[in-house]
């Protein structure tokens, strides 16, 4: 069993910048790859980036490209994102996922394990 726990939420200003972790309670962290996802009141949850289990490889949704990093460090089986240049419609609960094999997949069911999620509300 995984357990993740997300914090850095909170509320920011628009064009402001914001660092997400996930802390996974898990003794082989690096053979799982992460990823971060968002949900929007009434919308569905959607990839926000993903990372393989080495760090060497990231992916990101169109929607956080180029204005988004993530990163992990397997000796504190922690993951990180790193958004700048927030928008109003960055305002989402946002939530670190764990997938044991297959490496990164935008598909939220392909994932095995949930962290509970953080706030992120962007103000205008």
């Amino acid at each position: 069993q995984v357990q993740l726990v997300e914090s850095g939420g909170g509320l920011v200003q628009a064009g402001g910048s914001l660092r997400l972790s996930c802390a996974a309670s898990v003794r082989t962290f690096s053979v799982y790859a992460m990823g971060w996802f968002r949900q929007a009141p009434g919308k569905e949850r959607e990839f926000v980036a993903g990372v393989n289990g080495s760090g060497g490889r990231t992916y990101f949704g169109d929607s956080v490209k180029g204005r988004s990093t993530i990163s992990r460090d397997n000796a504190k089986n922690t993951v990180y994102l790193q958004m700048s240049s927030l928008k109003p419609e960055d305002t989402a609960v946002y939530y670190c996922a764990a997938r044991r094999y297959g490496g990164v997949t935008t598909t939220v069911n392909e994932y095995d394990y949930w962290g509970q999620g953080t706030q992120v509300t962007v103000s205008s």
